[in-house]
C-alpha cells in the first residue's frame, strides 16, 4: 500500500514512514501544505495522512481542495485538536478519519491499512500457495507436497495470515492485531511460542525452507529456493 505523509514535524513523520516500510508499505514525506497538495494530486497513493496545521497551506484546505478535484483517496487526519468539534471540522472536510495527537504507532497502523482496505477489496482467493505448501480456505485443509499437516486453529490463522502476505515482511504488530486481535502488545511471547509449533510442523521435515524469520522486522514467507 502507498502512504503520504504530510506532516510539518519532520521526526515524527520520519518515525513513521520508518516504520510504515518496516510494516511492508510505501510511504512519502510532504513537510508543507502546498508540497503535500501538489503529491496527492499525482495520484497513485492509496491513503493519506494529513497533519490538521501545516505552514503555508492547512491539513484541512488540502482535504477539501481534493475532494472538489473529484479525488476520492482515503484521508487520515492527525491532530492535536481533539475535541469533538474539531473531529466534526475533520470529517466534514472530507476526511475520512481522524486520529488525535500522540497516539500509538499500533493504532495509526490499524487506522490506515482499515482506510487501505476499503478502496481495495481483497480477491476473495479460495487457496494460498507457497512452494509446494497449499493452504485451501473453503476445506481449511493445509498440505506440503501433497501430505496432510494438521493445525489448531490459531496455528491454521496464523498461517493464513502469513500465507496471503507471502513475500512481505510481516511484523509483530501485524500479527498481534492480524491473527489475535490485540491492538496493543501483551508483553508475552505468544507469537514466538506459535512460530516455532507452526515451523516445526510446515518446514522441519521438508528440504526448503519457508517460514523465515528476519532479524529486527519481523517474519517472511517465501519459498527459500527464490531467497
Amino acid at each position: 500500500m502507498r502512504v503520504l505523509i504530510i506532516e510539518d514535524d519532520k521526526e515524527a513523520a520520519a518515525f513513521i514512514a520508518k516504520a510504515l516500510r518496516e510494516s511492508g508499505h510505501s510511504a512519502d514525506l510532504a513537510h508543507d501544505g502546498e508540497t503535500g497538495l501538489a503529491m496527492a494530486q499525482e495520484d497513485g497513493y492509496d491513503v493519506l495522512v494529513v497533519d490538521r496545521m501545516l505552514p503555508g497551506l492547512d491539513g484541512l484546505s488540502i482535504i477539501r481542495t481534493l475532494r472538489a478535484e473529484g479525488r476520492d483517496v482515503s484521508v487520515l487526519i492527525l491532530s492535536a485538536l481533539g475535541e469533538v468539534d474539531d473531529r466534526v471540522k475533520g470529517l466534514k472536510a472530507g476526511g475520512d478519519d481522524y486520529l488525535t495527537k500522540p497516539f500509538a504507532f499500533s493504532e495509526l497502523l490499524a487506522r490506515i491499512e482499515a482506510l487501505g482496505r476499503r478502496v481495495q477489496p481483497e480477491e476473495q482467493k479460495t487457496s494460498y500457495v507457497v512452494g509446494e505448501l497449499v493452504l485451501d480456505r473453503l476445506s481449511h485443509r493445509v498440505s506440503r507436497g501433497g501430505e496432510v499437516i494438521q493445525l489448531q486453529p490459531r496455528e491454521y490463522r496464523l498461517l493464513e495470515y502469513l500465507m496471503k502476505h507471502a513475500g512481505q515482511v510481516v511484523t509483530r504488530t501485524m500479527l498481534l492485531e492480524g491473527v489475535w486481535d490485540y491492538h496493543f502488545d501483551p508483553q508475552t511471547n505468544v507469537i514466538d511460542v506459535h512460530i516455532s509449533r507452526l515451523r516445526s510442523k510446515i518446514d522441519k521435515n521438508y528440504d526448503t525452507p519457508l517460514l523465515h524469520t528476519v532479524r529486527g522486522a519481523g517474519y517472511v514467507m517465501r519459498n527459500g529456493e527464490d531467497g
